[in-house]
C-alpha cells in the first residue's frame, strides 16, 4: 500500500498541476469542450483511486468536485466564474489533504461540509449567492514535506532520458577512439588523463541505465486484483503467488510486458484452472495456484506463469486447426504435442466453447507472441494433461543496450541478438577424403545440415544480402543456429567474431522495408554496423512462409506411416529407373571423389569417418568414367553402408501406398510419388548385401492382402523406418509410435487397430508393462498382441505370454512377423 500511495500521490500533484492551467483555460473559454472533459477525467481519477485507497476525506471532496464537472459537461451548467472559483476551491482543499497525506502517510483531519455543501448547491442548480461563494474560505495548500531514511524523487520526461543514453554510447565511442589513439604513442602525457576519463564514462554509463531500470514488480501491482475479480466472475479459488518482483529491468520493456502479463494470467484463470468441484473430482486442493516467477539469466530477463490446472486440451486443439484449415489430418498426425499446443498463439484461434467477457473472441495470445517479439523476445510453452501449463518468457534487460554476436559475411560484419543465438557449429563447405565432422549437403539444391539426427535448413547470408564472397574464402563454413519461432534455422557466415554488448539504434527510414534488419550500431572502433533479425531473414529467404511445413516434413519422417504421408527420397539408379527410399533412413548424402574408392576382397569400400565403409551398387557395377559417385549413406550404431545411386532427384512428401508387389529382389513394389510411378528400395536386403549379418534372414514378399491397421511400437527410429514400408508391402496399413506412453495415449482418443506389434526393451514402460496395461481392460484388450524383440528364446517367450502377449517373434525375423501377422489378424476375426 505504500507503494501505491506513493503513486498516487506522484500522479494526483502532477493532475493538481494540470488543473490549475486547465481551469483558468475554461473560464476563458466556456464553451472548449476538450478542456472540459479533460479537466472531469483527472478529477474523476482521483475519486477513483481514493476509493479504492481507503480515503474517505478525498474522495467526498473530489466526488462533490466531480458532480459540477458533469453538469458542466453535460451542458446543464455554464462555466461562469463564480463556479469556476468554487471548483478551485475544490482542487485548493485536495491539494490540502494530499500534502498532509504526503507529510504523515494518513489523512488529515478538517471540516468540509460547507464546501461540499457549496458544491452540491451548484450542481442541482441552486447556485449560492456570488457573495457566498466569493467568502468561501480557500484553503493554500502547503509545499509536501517529505520523511526524513525516504528518497527525493522527480519525474523526467522518457525522451530526456533517451536523449542523454544516446549521447552517453556517443561519448563511449569518442573514449574509445581516443584510447586507441593513445595506445600507439608511447609515454604519452594524455594516458593518465585519458583512464581518468574511460573510468568516469564507464560509471557516467553505467548511472544513465539505472535511471531507466525498475523493479518488474512495478508491472505486477494490478494483477492481485485481477486475480480477485476471475474469482468473483468465474467462481474459482485462485491463488496468485508473485517471486522476484524486484528483478529490475528497461522501464520501456517493462510499459510492452504489462499487456501480455495480464493477458496470461488471465488465461492462466480462466482456461488453466478448473472449478473448485473439478479439482476436487480430479484429486486436487480446491484452490488453484498461478505462479509468477521473474529471474535474471544471462543479461535477459525470464519470466515464468504457471498453473496448476486442467493442461492444454491437445485433442481439441487439433480438432479446431484442422477445422480452421490451419493444417491437414496427415500434418496434424505427425506433429508432437508440443507442436499442436503452439496452434494457440495463432491469430483468431480460440477453443472455448462461448465467447464471454474473459475469453473466447481467439484475440489474445497471437498478440501476446507478437509483442513479445517486437522487443526480441520469445515465447515457449509446456502443457502437461492434468497436471497443468508454464508459459515462459525470455526478454531482454533493456532495449537500448543488448548482447550480440557479431559475425563476417561477404566482407561486411553484422550483429545477431544473443537471445536467438542457440549454437554455433562448423562445417564443411563440401565433402572431404577423411573429414569426420560435419558438413552441408544440399537437397534439390537446398542446402541443409544434419544435426544430431534432424535436418537443419541453411541459409548463406552472403549469398541472401548479394555480397561477394571474400577471395581466400575458408574450406569451412560457420553456421549460427539461430531460434525462429519454435524452430530452427542455420545461418551460415564466413567468420564468427565475439560477443559485444552493443547500443540499439533505430533502422534508417531509407532500410526500414528490409526486414531482414531490425536496427544498427556502431562498434568500438567506430564502424557502423546493422543488427540482423533471424525471423526477417527466414522470411525473405526461402525458408521464409514454408519454414514450418519444411521442417514438419524432415520431422515426419520420424513419425513414419504408411497411411499418411512421408518424406522421400527420390533418386535414379540401375538404367536410369526412378526410386524413393523413405528419408528419415538416409543418414546422410555424400558425392565422393571416384578415387577414394576402393577394393576390399574384390568388394568396393571408401573409407568413411575413419573407418572402411562397404559401397554397393544397385546395378552391380561402377562407372568409371564418373569424376564423383553420388550415394546413399546408411547409419545404424555403428554399421554403416554406401549405396551408389547415378543421381539425387529430390525429397517430396507424398503417400507411400505400395500398389505393385516387388518383382525382383531389392524392390519392395511400386508406388505413385510425386505423380510418377517409383520402385520402392528395399532398404534391408541392401544392408544385408553389405553386412550379411546385419538382420538374420531375407525376408519373402507377400501379394497384398486386405488391407488391416497393424500399430508398430519400437524405440528406435531407425527400426520404425526400416519395417514400415515393409509391413506396407505386406498389405498392411502400419501406424508407427515411439513409447508404449504414445500408444496407450491413442487408446484413450478411440483408434482401433486389428493386431499391435511392440518391442520389449523401451524406456519408461517396457513391452511386459505395456501388455500388462492392454490386457487390465479397455477397447484393446483382445486386440493380438505381437512381440518383436532380439530374444525370442523360450524362458522369454514364455515370460512374454504370462504378461499378455499373444505370440513372440525375433526381431530381425520379418518374414515370420509378417506371417505371424496374418495368422493372428485372420484368426481374431473367427472369434
Amino acid at each position: 500500500m505504500d507503494d501505491l500511495l506513493t503513486d498516487f500521490l506522484t500522479e494526483t500533484n502532477e493532475s493538481l498541476g494540470q488543473l490549475d492551467v486547465a481551469l483558468v483555460t475554461l473560464e476563458r473559454t466556456p464553451d472548449d469542450a476538450d478542456t472540459l472533459s479533460f479537466i472531469f477525467r483527472l478529477v474523476h481519477t482521483i475519486k477513483g483511486t481514493c476509493g479504492f485507497l481507503g480515503l474517505p476525506r478525498l474522495e467526498k471532496v473530489a466526488h462533490a468536485g466531480e458532480n459540477v464537472l458533469g453538469k458542466l459537461r453535460d451542458r446543464t451548467l455554464l462555466a461562469t466564474p463564480a463556479i469556476v472559483t468554487q471548483v478551485f476551491a475544490a482542487i485548493d482543499t485536495i491539494k490540502s489533504i494530499t500534502a498532509g497525506l504526503a507529510e504523515t502517510g494518513a489523512e488529515p483531519t478538517g471540516d468540509d461540509t460547507a464546501l461540499i455543501a457549496a458544491l452540491e448547491a451548484i450542481a442541482n442548480n441552486q447556485t449560492a449567492p456570488e457573495a457566498t461563494i466569493a467568502a468561501m474560505p480557500v484553503m493554500a495548500a502547503p509545499e509536501p514535506l517529505a520523511p526524513a531514511n525516504a528518497p527525493q524523487t522527480i519525474r523526467v520526461a522518457v525522451d530526456v532520458l533517451e536523449n542523454l543514453m544516446t549521447l552517453v554510447s556517443e561519448l563511449v565511442l569518442t573514449r574509445n577512439q581516443l584510447m586507441q589513439l593513445a595506445r600507439g604513442q608511447e609515454n604519452s602525457a594524455f594516458t593518465v588523463p585519458l583512464q581518468r576519463l574511460s573510468h568516469i564514462t564507464s560509471d557516467l554509463q553505467e548511472g544513465v541505465m539505472k535511471t531507466r531500470m525498475q523493479p518488474i514488480g512495478n508491472a505486477w501491482n494490478k494483477l492481485p486484483r485481477l486475480v480477485r475479480d476471475l474469482c468473483h466472475e468465474m467462481g474459482k479459488k485462485i491463488e496468485l503467488t508473485m517471486l522476484g518482483a524486484e528483478t529490475e529491468l528497461d522501464r520501456q520493456v517493462l510499459e510492452m510486458i504489462k499487456d501480455p502479463l495480464t493477458h496470461m494470467i488471465r488465461n492462466s484463470g480462466d482456461h488453466g484452472l478448473e472449478t473448485p468441484d473439478e479439482r476436487r473430482a480430479a484429486g486436487k486442493p480446491e484452490t488453484g495456484t498461478i505462479v509468477l516467477n521473474a529471474f535474471h539469466e544471462g543479461g535477459y530477463i525470464v519470466l515464468e506463469i504457471s498453473d496448476d490446472g486442467r493442461g492444454l486440451a491437445v485433442e481439441k486443439i487439433r480438432a479446431k486447426a484442422l477445422a480452421n484449415g490451419l493444417a491437414t489430418e496427415a500434418e496434424l498426425a505427425a506433429m508432437s504435442d508440443p507442436q499442436i499446443q503452439r496452434f494457440i498463439f495463432r491469430a483468431g484461434f480460440s477453443t472455448a466453447a462461448a465467447v464471454t467477457a474473459v475469453s473466447g473472441r481467439g484475440v489474445g495470445m497471437d498478440v501476446v507472441k507478437t509483442n513479445i517479439e517486437k522487443i526480441g523476445g520469445t515465447i515457449d510453452l509446456k502443457s502437461t494433461p492434468g497436471q497443468g501449463t508454464k508459459f515462459t518468457v525470455k526478454i531482454p534487460l533493456t532495449l537500448a543496450i543488448v548482447s550480440a554476436l557479431i559475425v563476417e559475411a561477404g566482407q561486411e560484419r553484422f550483429a545477431i541478438p544473443q537471445i536467438s543465438v542457440v549454437e554455433l557449429v562448423r562445417a564443411a563447405r563440401e565433402p572431404r577424403d577423411g573429414d569426420t565432422g560435419s558438413t552441408i549437403e544440399r537437397i534439390n539444391d537446398t542446402p541443409v545440415l544434419r544435426l544430431r539426427d534432424r535436418l537443419l535448413p541453411l541459409v548463406s547470408l552472403a549469398s541472401l544480402l548479394a555480397l561477394d564472397p571474400p577471395e581466400d574464402q575458408d574450406s569451412a563454413a560457420h553456421i549460427v543456429v539461430a531460434q525462429v519461432g519454435v524452430h530452427l534455422i542455420g545461418i551460415i557466415v564466413d567468420r564468427v567474431f565475439d560477443t559485444e554488448e552493443i547500443v540499439v539504434k533505430p533502422v534508417a527510414p531509407i532500410l526500414r522495408h528490409v526486414t531482414m534488419f531490425s536496427g544498427n550500431t556502431i562498434l568500438g572502433d567506430g564502424s557502423v554496423i546493422m543488427i540482423l533479425d533471424p525471423n526477417g531473414i527466414a522470411s525473405a529467404s526461402d525458408l521464409g512462409g514454408g519454414t514450418d511445413q519444411r521442417l514438419a516434413r524432415s520431422s515426419r519422417a520420424d513419425a513414419a506411416s504408411s497411411v499418411d504421408r512421408t518424406a522421400m527420397l527420390l533418386f535414379k539408379a540401375g538404367d536410369n529407373h526412378r526410386m524413393g527410399v523413405p528419408l528419415g533412413l538416409v543418414a546422410r548424402l555424400e558425392d565422393i571423389p571416384r578415387e577414394t574408392i576402393e577394393l576390399s576382397c574384390g568388394a568396393p569400400v571408401t573409407q568413411y569417418r575413419g573407418k572402411l565403409m562397404p559401397l554397393i551398387a544397385i546395378d552391380g557395377g561402377i562407372d568409371q568414367s564418373r569424376p564423383t559417385q553420388p550415394m546413399l549413406v546408411f547409419a545404424d550404431g555403428e554399421r554403416t553402408m554406401g549405396l551408389m545411386v547415378d543421381e539425387i532427384i529430390d525429397v517430396v512428401d507424398d503417400r507411400l501406398d505400395i500398389e505393385l508387389a516387388g518383382m525382383r529382389p531389392g524392390l519392395l513394389g511400386t508406388a505413385v510419388i510425386g505423380g510418377q510411378a517409383t520402385d520402392i528400395l528395399d532398404t534391408g536386403y541392401w544392408l544385408m548385401q553389405a553386412w550379411e549379418d546385419w538382420f538374420r534372414n531375407v525376408p519373402a514378399r507377400r501379394e497384398p492382402a486386405a488391407r488391416k491397421q497393424v500399430l508398430l511400437v519400437d524405440d528406435s527410429s531407425f527400426f520404425r523406418q526400416l519395417m514400415v514400408p515393409t509391413l506396407s508391402a505386406a498389405g498392411l496399413r502400419v501406424v508407427a509410435v515411439a513409447s508404449a506412453a504414445e500408444a496407450l495415449a491413442l487408446r484413450e482418443q478411440g483408434d482401433m487397430f486389428d493386431a499391435i506389434v511392440s518391442d520389449i526393451e523401451m524406456p519408461g514402460m517396457d513391452g511386459f508393462a505395456f501388455a500388462r496395461a492392454i490386457r487390465r481392460g479397455g477397447a484393446w484388450a483382445n486386440v493380438p498382441l505381437l512381440a518383436m524383440t532380439s530374444h525370442a528364446d523360450a524362458g522369454h517367450a514364455q515370460q512374454g505370454r504370462d504378461a499378455g502377449f499373444t505370440d513372440y517373434v525375433g526381431k530381425f525375423q520379418r518374414e515370420a512377423l509378417v506371417a505371424a501377422l496374418h495368422a493372428n489378424i485372420a484368426e481374431q476375426a473367427t472369434v
